[in-house]
């Protein structure tokens, strides 16, 4: 079996410079979707059409050496059954037992279940397509039948009378064409018709007249076979694709505050006993242990949570490894290349970049870490600044074990800090503190009498 994914539409009602494909559901591309789904079908090769910002398409599949595609350029849109021409002679077609799957690069939602319900039914003596029924048909190809049942032909709406407009029944456009008869069957297509293209859906009719048993399946989910040809389209496909993470999730014993207000856009694995609450976006790779609760209005983007860990609310974390048992938040920052050790707590206002904290540290508030090793037990005081910056070059701080920072102090990086080291409230270190000293870093308070506060100038 050989996928070809039609790719080629420009999109114009999506309004974008921007190919239609490449277009995002649930933060990936549709066509990415679709190839999923080809992928998980074991195909023996994938053939992509595409046309319109061909070099943008190509070029953001660089690297998906792991899944090779082999790319079609379709230089005029003329249609379906000329997208599929383009595809044909890098087709096997020598043998009657390979079947093409055609699919769409705007259908992003459809699953492997369905497509394989769809392969199950096809041979060299036949064609099977995909069908649904809906009660808003409008613009789609209606599926005629004859008296027995049997399907026909397929009527695009533009050219179908007023009794076939009364049809519920569409095309989903999802096919699996024997291999060895289609070639002949392209090549027999005409383009009379009113957008004076040429449909790969005539060839239902071409291969009924041939004596072909047209094997219709039915898709059971409109909105999973449904094409995108406008951003309302995209949105809806989106909140679709949303409600069935979530309850995939739901499923597996994951409790949601309000699961219509939680965002996927990635993949989001979970333990037991894990409680998200709402307004919280998932974004990249998120791994959540057991006993995790996430707090409202959360971004949590290519983090490993652990276990018994809370995240308050307004919390984001990204690229991340959050140990076992920490407190984060609320309204806490952690930046790329953090790690927080077990028992961590990270409080209010607190940034944190590119630094490891040790167990049991804690910075509870107004405070900004960056580019520092932390060890255990240590406690970083509110309005604590870590100079990591020069202007130039990143430095790099090292506290200790047990090392207590005071309040509104500034660490001068490169700086290290021993164990058991306090550092006085309001001092600016910039050079090392041996082990159990009081590091005092400020000038000496004056109180000057009869000082006036400056005023006002008159008018």
């Amino acid at each position: 079996m050989e996928v070809v994914i039609l790719a080629a539409g420009k999109g114009t009602r999506m309004y974008s410079s921007m190919p239609k494909v490449l277009h995002e559901i649930g933060a990936r591309p549709m066509l990415s979707h679709v190839l999923d789904t080809a992928y998980g079908l074991q195909p023996s090769a994938i053939h992509v059409v595409v046309g319109y910002g061909s070099d943008q398409v190509r070029s953001y599949y660089a690297d998906a050496s792991n899944h090779p595609i082999n790319w079609v350029q379709q230089t005029e849109q003329l249609g379906t059954g000329h997208a599929v021409q383009q595809a044909i002679n890098a087709i096997d077609t020598s043998t009657d037992n390979n079947q093409v799957l055609v699919l769409f690069g705007d259908v992003p939602l459809i699953t492997v279940a369905s497509l394989q319900a769809l392969l199950e039914k096809a041979n060299a003596d036949s064609v099977s397509l995909l069908t649904v029924e809906t009660s808003e048909p409008s613009g789609l190809g209606r599926i005629i039948r004859d008296e027995s049942g049997a399907v026909t032909s397929i009527v695009e709406h533009r050219d179908a009378t007023a009794e076939q407009l009364e049809i519920n029944e569409v095309n989903t456009g999802l096919m699996s064409l024997p291999a060895a008869k289609l070639s002949r069957w392209l090549n027999g297509l005409g383009n009379d018709n009113d957008q004076k293209e040429y449909y790969l859906t005539d060839i239902i009719e071409i291969a009924a007249g041939e004596g072909l048993l047209i094997n219709a399946v039915l898709a059971t989910d409109e909105q999973e076979v449904m094409g995108v040809n406008n951003k309302l389209q995209l949105a809806l496909l989106e909140r679709h694709y949303q409600e069935r993470e979530v309850e995939t999730l739901l499923m597996q014993g994951v409790t949601m505050r309000d699961p219509h207000r939680v965002d996927i856009r990635g993949t989001l694995s979970c333990g037991q006993d894990v409680e998200i609450d709402c307004n919280v976006i998932f974004e990249g790779n998120v791994v959540l242990g057991n006993n995790v609760s996430i707090g409202a209005n959360c971004v949590i983007s290519q983090a490993h949570i652990g276990d018994g860990s809370q995240i308050l609310p307004g919390t984001q974390i990204d690229e991340a490894e959050i140990g076992h048992n920490n407190v984060i938040g609320p309204m806490a920052r952690i930046r790329p290349g953090t790690v927080l050790e077990s028992g961590v707590k990270v409080g209010n206002f607190v940034e944190i970049k590119n630094s490891v904290l040790g167990p049991g540290s804690k910075a509870n508030h107004l405070a900004y870490i960056g580019d520092a090793q932390i060890g255990s037990g240590c406690n970083v005081g509110a309005g604590t600044i870590f100079c990591n910056y020069d202007g130039a070059n990143k430095h790099k701080t090292t506290l200790g074990n047990n090392v207590f920072i005071g309040s509104n102090s500034t660490l001068v990086a490169p700086v290290t800090l021993n164990d058991d080291v306090f550092v006085a409230a309001g001092s600016t270190i910039n050079s090392e503190v041996p082990g159990n000293n009081l590091a005092v870093a400020r000038s000496r308070q004056r109180n000057i009498e009869g000082w006036k506060r400056p005023q006002k100038k008159a008018d």
